[in-house]
Formats: C-alpha cells, structure tokens, sequence
C-alpha cells in the first residue's frame, strides 16, 4: 500500500491559551468550580505546556462554554462534515485523482455521533460514486488513525480497491466538559479541532515521494482502559485523562516499535523521520526517553502540537503532511498512534 495523497483542516478561528484564559475566567463555568480548578487552569495554560494555540470550530471563544449536549450535538454535526470534506478534498488534490476514483472511504470520530456516518456526509460533499464502499470507525479515540488505515490497507489487499479514502476528523470542541477534576480540566485545556486524509493506492504515484507502507502491528491492553476513555455524563461525554498516561504511552510506543523492527532486522537509529501523535508536552517527553530520541526527533510531532494542540484521531496526519512538506531525511520512517483502550499502533513506512 502506498498513501499517494494527504489533506488536512481546521476551523478559522485560532486561539492562543491567553485568550483560552480569560474566556474561562469571563464565563459562568468560571464561578461554578472551585479555587483549586481555577488553579490547574490557569497553570496549564500559562505555563509551556507544549502548545501555543488551537483552532476551535466557534466564531468566538464565549461559545465555546456553551456546554449543553444538544449545542454540542449541533457544533458535531455542523462542522465535522465540512471539516472532513476539506481534508478530503486537499488529500485528493494532492493525489492527483477526481473523486470518482475512490473505491472505497473510511472515516473515523470519537468526539460525537451520527447515524447515518460520517462517511454518507463524506460522500455527498465530495462527490464520491454511491457503490463506493463506506465504513464508519468510532470508540478509537487518539489512537484511530492507525486502524483506520490498516483498514485501507485490507481493502486494498482484496484486489476490489484500486483507492481508499481514509479520513480522521475531531470536532474536540463538541465533547467539552468542565468539573473539577484535574484530568477533565487538563483535557480541556489541550484539545483542538480538525481532521486529516490520506488517499491509499495500491501502486505509487509516478510523481512526488513514495510514501509505502511496509509493515505494522498494533497492542491493546483492556486492563488499562479507564486510564484514557471517554464516558457518558448527563448527557455529555466527559473525558478521563490521568496521570498514568505519559507512562502508558511511551510504554506501548516502545513495545510495538520493537515489535516490528525485529521482524525486519532494524534498530530504532535505522528511522530517519518519526510521526509520533503527542498527547502533550508530558507525552512527548515520555517518548523521548523511552524510545532514546532527541528533541530534534521528535520536531514535527512537537511542531504541531505547539500551533494545533492535540487534535486526537487526526494529529498524526499533520504530521506526516508537515514532515513530508519539509523533505524530510528520506529512508525508513516510524507512524504511531495510541489512545483509548489503551491501544497503540505503530506502521513501518518507506519513503524514497
């Protein structure tokens, strides 16, 4: 498989964690928690936490305390299609096909709910044929990516897909909640909105890099699932971050990268170019030292975070967008993705 075509978008409005701030500190949520929420907030973004802003799918930041699960339902419904579309439209561009090629589309979201899928929105958006073969992903959180491509990959291998669609999209600012838990309140101070596409083919383009997808392989431990999840409240969906994360993160990161350099005789100063997701600064960290890099291994990852916050499912195709955009050391390069579950993927990629 090679992904032939990538695309990514957000929302217009960029917010800097100043302004996140003051908007926090103007809204009723503002009076309802208490002294020592006030504080983690206003620490984590003040602080360098890794990130300097975030695009969030509101036309002012007030909106964005508007927290009712009928608004937030609306905010999904009103921006994740369009956001999909967007990435989709930039990811076939880049590929250099006409929607009518795509055989098949795969669409991934934890952020809300719609039935249909997102994949009929998709669908009608950009044109697609109506026998193309559709598959909605949910429940995946940070972590979908990876499955969501391994699934292209599938298709693809059936000989009935000449080109996957795969597309990731978070709508972050559609599952905000606010209490006083300092894990709720650190989620809310680091999510973005946005979403990412990639076209798949079974052969490479006969222009730009060659992007081929080598080898992957992927661990879930369910014992570990209420460290990262998502779960159902008053209507909402809150979400459950905690400090063992970092932890879990670099853990399974450095378990499925060696997983499958064994399998092809590599060491980890075989990889030229690393697409890490970054949950945040801590994260980052956390995979610096397990997986031994330098801080300049882990630029792209650090880069996106930085102007987009962490977007979830679809972080990791900014990156690879960014690190292709910058030509980046060509040979073997490292994907990984991880969240919820807790699952980690990771894919062997070749790049000349």
């Amino acid at each position: 498989m090679y992904i032939v075509g990538l695309g990514t978008a957000t929302p217009p409005g960029r917010f800097s964690k100043a302004e996140c701030l003051a908007a926090f500190q103007r809204s009723d949520w503002f009076g309802r928690l208490d002294t020592r929420a006030h504080l983690i907030a206003s620490t984590v973004l003040q602080r360098d936490n890794g990130i300097e802003a975030r695009r969030l799918a509101v036309d002012v930041l007030d909106e964005v305390f508007r927290i009712d699960p009928d608004t937030l339902s609306q905010r999904f419904l009103a921006h994740a299609p369009r956001l999909a579309e967007e990435a989709a439209r930039r990811a076939l561009a880049a590929a250099g096909l006409q929607p009518g090629q795509i055989d098949a589309v795969v669409v991934s979201t934890c952020t809300g709910y719609l039935c249909p899928g997102l994949s009929g929105h998709v669908i009608e958006r950009i044109g697609l044929r109506h026998d193309v073969s559709a598959y909605d992903l949910v429940g995946q959180g940070c972590a979908a990516a990876l499955p969501n491509l391994k699934l292209g990959q599938a298709l693809l291998a059936t000989g009935s897909c000449e080109f996957v669609l795969s597309v990731c999209v978070e709508v972050s600012s559609a599952a905000m909640y606010l209490d006083n838990d300092p894990g709720v309140l650190i989620s809310a101070c680091l999510f973005g909105d946005g979403a990412g596409a990639a076209v798949l083919g079974r052969r490479a383009q006969a222009v730009g890099p060659r992007v081929r997808w080598h080898d992957s392989t992927s661990l879930t431990e369910p014992a570990q699932r209420d460290a990262l999840k998502f779960e159902q409240r008053n209507g909402l969906l809150r979400n459950i971050l905690t400090r063992a994360v970092p932890g879990l993160a670099a853990e399974h990161a450095g378990r499925v990268l060696d997983t499958v350099l064994r399998r092809h005789g590599l060491q980890a100063q075989d990889i030229a170019t690393w697409i890490l997701h970054a949950g945040g600064r801590d994260v980052l960290q956390a995979l610096e030292r397990q997986l031994a890099l330098a801080p300049e291994d882990l630029r792209y990852s650090a880069a996106m975070l930085r102007e987009y916050g962490n977007l979830s499912s679809a972080f990791v195709y900014f990156v690879l967008e960014a690190a292709l955009a910058d030509d980046a050391a060509r040979g073997w390069w490292w994907l990984s993705s991880f969240g919820a579950g807790f699952s980690c993927h990771g894919a062997l990629l070749e790049v000349r």
